[in-house]
């Protein structure tokens, strides 16, 4: 029964673990001299964590998967043409009190596919391999859009396209990349160790679960020592909120144009969970650094709210795929 139970609510569990661990931590006041060396652990475990997943994932996808669908288009659009909007809406009133709310949507918008998001979508019968297309495609686009829109609304004589461009590729790419092109080399000369690795259950999955604890606990953290006032931080919760039922619905919806039906009527791939995954599942710790590099401090939290939601939404999922047969579509 309590198997079962934690079985299908995993990432809830993991995320009330997470933030429980952050509130317990700090309270205990003997451990503050600990905090910068917490920080500095989390910083490289984290990233540790999501290069094991990656790799385990990209190990059972071939490059020949890895090809255009159009629904990428589609994807693309929304994403960049609600962050132009965002961007025109804030040149319109440049000296609204309101302006780091439209800033938090825009990064909600904008940011890119989690590099988790495959081993989700894998669970739910989703195509890893063309969401993880539009994982590279998005992070390219990000990576242009970014250092082209921002100055607009926030000039500074610092910064260039350029730097911004290879400061964005530097943080995401090495750990997009580097999985995928290790997961190459081993299964190519080393298929006894792919096959091993590839054959033990859900061993991505469970990574995630502890990965994400870490990110729950960051994003609790960035809300916690956030300067931002209230009304605000409830305007950038609603927004960022919003933000994820527009994508997350918009991908189903696309997904369902371009659903692969089987003449036996089952399922090869559940399209629109793809879609949606690519679309309403954000990589929120890149979502809060950029909201600190790149707008202000007070924007970063739209990243930390982002994160809640969508992997409630996930649990959710998750939790309902437990309940469907085989070569079924939990609707």
């Amino acid at each position: 029964m309590i198997k079962e139970f934690v079985k299908k609510w995993t990432l809830p569990l993991s995320m009330i673990t997470g933030a429980a661990a952050y509130f317990a931590y700090t309270s205990i006041h003997a451990l503050d001299c600990t905090h910068q060396l917490a920080h500095t652990i989390i910083g490289v475990v984290q990233p540790l964590l999501i290069f094991s997943m990656l790799f385990l994932t990209f190990l059972k996808i071939t490059p020949s998967q890895l090809h255009l669908q159009k629904w990428h288009m589609w994807g693309l659009l929304l994403q960049l043409g609600v962050f132009v909007l965002c961007t025109v809406m804030i040149l319109l009133i440049p000296e609204s009190n309101w302006k780091p709310v439209i800033e938090g949507g825009m990064i909600c918008m904008i940011c890119p596919t989690a590099t988790a998001a495959a081993v989700v979508t894998g669970k739910l019968g989703g195509n890893q391999a063309t969401l993880t297309t539009y994982t590279i495609m998005i992070n390219l686009s990000v990576a242009i859009a970014v250092p082209t829109v921002v100055p607009l609304i926030h000039p500074s004589a610092e910064s260039s396209f350029i730097s911004d461009a290879v400061l964005i590729m530097s943080k995401i790419f090495p750990l997009l990349f580097c999985p995928f092109l290790i997961a190459i080399f081993v299964r190519h000369y080393i298929p006894s160790l792919a096959k091993r690795l590839t054959s033990i259950p859900d061993m991505a999955f469970y990574l995630w679960v502890v990965a994400l604890a870490l990110a729950i606990a960051v994003t609790v953290r960035s809300i916690v020592h956030s300067q931002c006032p209230w009304i605000y931080q409830f305007g950038i919760a609603v927004t960022s909120l919003m933000a994820c039922i527009i994508q997350f619905a918009c991908g189903r919806w696309i997904g369902k144009l371009y659903q692969k039906n089987n003449l036996d009527n089952s399922y090869e791939y559940n399209e629109m969970v793809t879609v949606a995954q690519s679309l309403g599942q954000k990589n929120t710790v890149f979502a809060i650094w950029m909201g600190y590099t790149f707008f202000t401090p007070v924007t970063s939290i739209a990243g930390g709210f982002y994160s809640v939601w969508h992997n409630l939404y996930n649990s959710y999922q998750l939790a309902h795929r437990e309940d469907c047969t085989p070569k079924t579509i939990c609707k």
